[in-house]
């Protein structure tokens, strides 16, 4: 009988291309929502890439509420975490993002512990994992924890951050036969299966309807959504993995070369990015008055590296070409009228 596999916060974007590869592998699903209404929509999504049949079914879970959770990892053999709020734009209270991704992580945790579950690999992100964003350019592993005293760090850092160690303290305290494994990816990109909680992808959707006079001097390490849902998927499996950080990041790409590779591969449909460079004190001038700009604002000239050399040995993982990805984002945006 195949494995039974649960998937946290259906309808976001790494949630449904991990549900997408477990089916195309032979699994089991069941994903959750904070409200049955949409579950129609997280079938349509899938049903974009994989015919799931009737191994998936959808539960009502939320992440600040205790009711659900139960049900929902009874009889699974496995549980990928990937549920947490975003957090786009300025947060006026850090504790809106931290709460419910600390206490929804340990919900998650108590229940599968409770159920029996072998393992939960947890979506953390390398923005638990880094070094000072105003500091010099930096490479980083997953040895790195990021250091939250610093009072740059916004309020997903400081969430994921504190949901990741939250989780290793519950692991290392209980006396459960549960194991925890957590992937940190990067900048994630790719193609989208709804135009619901696309988080990084904004980026593309941004330069794909003009909405910047030009790029600014912003750089990111890219990864592709399916390759992080293919790092999961090995990390739920894998002998070695057991009790690991595992960093899930390509190549990096400054928004310069981002810009380029858009307009030559995507031609007429990307006549609006701009071809330009943009000084860095019109993108804080223009932060003051778009909020979702304040987060990337530090960023500004730096390069801060995350190696995946870890799950490249340990778990036979490799990435996409970071172009790639980009293109085949975009595409998908511009099919689905979000750009």
């Amino acid at each position: 009988m195949a494995e039974t596999v649960l998937v946290t916060g259906g309808t976001g974007y790494i949630a449904s291309w991990c549900i997408v590869d477990l089916l195309q592998h032979g699994y089991t699903v069941r994903t959750t929502v904070r409200n049955l209404s949409k579950e129609k929509s997280v079938r349509d999504s899938i049903a974009l890439a994989v015919d799931a049949g009737n191994r998936l079914s959808v539960y009502a879970a939320d992440l600040t509420k205790d009711d659900g959770w139960d049900a929902a990892v009874k009889g699974c053999d496995f549980v990928l975490h990937v549920a947490s709020p975003l957090g786009i734009g300025k947060i006026k209270d850090p504790n809106e993002l931290i709460i419910p991704a600390r206490d929804g992580a340990l919900r998650v945790l108590r229940a599968a512990s409770k159920a029996g579950v072998r393992r939960v690999v947890m979506t953390s992100s390398v923005a638990a994992s880094g070094s000072p964003i105003k500091g010099p350019d930096s490479e980083n592993d997953e040895t790195r924890w990021t250091n939250l005293e610093a009072t740059e760090f916004n309020a997903y850092r400081q969430s994921k951050t504190l949901a990741e160690r939250a989780a290793w303290e519950f692991i290392a305290k209980e006396k459960s036969t549960t194991q925890l494994v957590t992937i940190l990816p990067s900048a994630v990109l790719g193609p989208v299966l709804s135009a619901e909680s696309l988080g990084s992808v904004q980026l593309v959707s941004r330069l794909l309807r003009g909405k910047l006079p030009g790029y600014p001097r912003l750089g990111f390490c890219i990864v592709d959504v399916r390759d992080v849902a293919r790092a999961h998927v090995l990390a739920m499996t894998s002998n070695v993995a057991t009790g690991e950080r595992f960093i899930a990041a390509g190549d990096f790409m400054w928004m310069e070369d981002i810009a380029k590779v858009l307009r030559n591969r995507l031609g007429e449909r990307a006549k609006q990015v701009p071809s330009r460079r943009l000084p860095g004190f019109v993108l804080r001038l223009a932060a003051l008055f778009d909020t979702s700009l304040q987060e990337v604002t530090p960023n500004l000239g730096r390069k801060h590296l995350y190696s995946s050399a870890k799950a490249q040995r340990m778990l036979n993982w490799k990435s996409r070409p970071v172009a790639t990805t980009v293109v085949e984002c975009a595409a998908s945006l511009l099919e689905k009228n979000a750009a």
